[in-house]
């Protein structure tokens, strides 16, 4: 299991390279001038050089490509010294490092923090801005899932028990109106109808801000109505795809001989499901299940945008709006970080369930 572990570690560092390199170059020969962006077309030459020094965009492009890879790993190689030069170790912008080595007088390699640059528009750190919006993301999504994971289940197994029956007939109705609905138009119509016709009986907010400033003025309170109506319009279509895996998977494993040898044995329906056949329906479920969790985590743009949720998905938006390219590549970066890590789950989970995996 650990040689197997490893060899997924080692597959996702070179995925996230690659990423690493096509964010970079992709936005790299985009038309437009960041300096400008920042300063305004009026703003004179002097100012917009001061600018792209500063950014490191006065080097030439493959310095600049080595540069960024120096400050997305965690393992660096800078000069302490020289200040011009593109590996400069700014103690403003490297932080918690500590050195691990001395390369002769004028270099030396350490551990750090990534460091994903600054916005161009708010002058703040990616990483910050990044981190802020990846709680109220990583609730939002969470919820979803849970939601969506568990119901899906349910609805699985018991269409499976009662297949072509009316609960099967139902489920599958629902289902395919779940994954055939966009996301952008489930938002508006249960934004409208549950926030805005129903408002006087549900009590629920258009507005999914996840704190909410309290009667007195004594600051912020987690308001989890607020949570509600965003989390339900998220969990629609993973729900509906869990609901229809769950559903035939369940049917392959039931006409197995071992299932029947099962139940011949005298066993009870409910000891057949939890001890036999669901654990053996599982794989295909474990995939859906982590591929819509690092795709909520991501970001659900349209729904964050639409009940004003301050998640990743926003943040994404507003820079595109703007131009803040920086932001948007670390943005990129992190969203790539997160798929990385929840496949490598996936698959330890797909090694657990089926030793014969992490054997072939």
């Amino acid at each position: 299991m650990f040689r197997y572990i490893i060899s997924r570690l080692l597959y996702g560092i070179l995925v996230l390279l690659g990423v690493a390199t096509l964010i970079f170059f992709l936005f790299n020969v985009l038309p437009g001038d960041p300096a400008r962006m920042m300063l305004g077309q009026r703003a004179d030459i002097a100012s917009v050089e001061a600018i792209n020094r500063d950014l490191g965009r006065d080097k030439p492009l493959p310095i600049q490509y080595l540069a960024f890879l120096n400050d997305i790993s965690p393992v660096s190689f800078h000069n302490p010294v020289d200040k011009t030069s593109a590996f400069y170790f700014d103690t403003t912008k490297y932080t918690s490092a500590v050195t691990i080595f001395n390369i002769g007088k004028s270099g030396k390699a350490v551990i750090k923090m990534p460091y994903l640059r600054r916005s161009y528009q708010s002058k703040r750190p990616v990483s910050e801005i990044l981190a802020e919006a990846f709680i109220p993301t990583m609730i939002l999504a969470s919820v979803a899932m849970i939601v969506a994971s568990f119901i899906g289940l349910i609805l699985g197994i018991f269409s499976a028990l009662f297949k072509d029956g009316w609960f099967d007939r139902t489920a599958l109705v629902v289902s395919i109106l779940g994954m055939s609905l966009p996301s952008f138009f489930a938002a508006i119509l249960i934004a409208w109808l549950f926030a805005y016709v129903l408002a006087d009986y549900t009590g629920l907010s258009m507005f999914g801000s996840l704190y909410t400033v309290d009667d007195f003025g004594r600051g912020e309170y987690l308001d989890l109505k607020n949570l509600i109506l965003p989390a339900f319009t998220l969990a629609i279509r993973p729900l509906a795809i869990i609901t229809e895996l769950t559903r035939s998977s369940m049917l392959e494993v039931m006409s197995q001989d071992y299932i029947r040898t099962a139940q011949a044995k005298g066993l009870s329906m409910y000891h057949v499901i939890t001890r036999h056949a669901l654990k053996n329906a599982m794989n295909p479920v474990v995939t859906a299940v982590t591929g819509w969790f690092a795709s909520l985590m991501a970001g659900a743009v349209f729904i964050e945008y639409i009940f004003d949720w301050k998640g990743v998905g926003v943040v994404i938006v507003d820079a595109l709006e703007k131009y803040d390219f920086t932001v948007v590549m670390g943005a990129v970066l992190f969203i790539s970080v997160l798929l990385i890590i929840i496949n490598i789950f996936a698959d330890v989970v797909y090694g657990i369930l089926d030793p014969r995996i992490r054997y072939s």
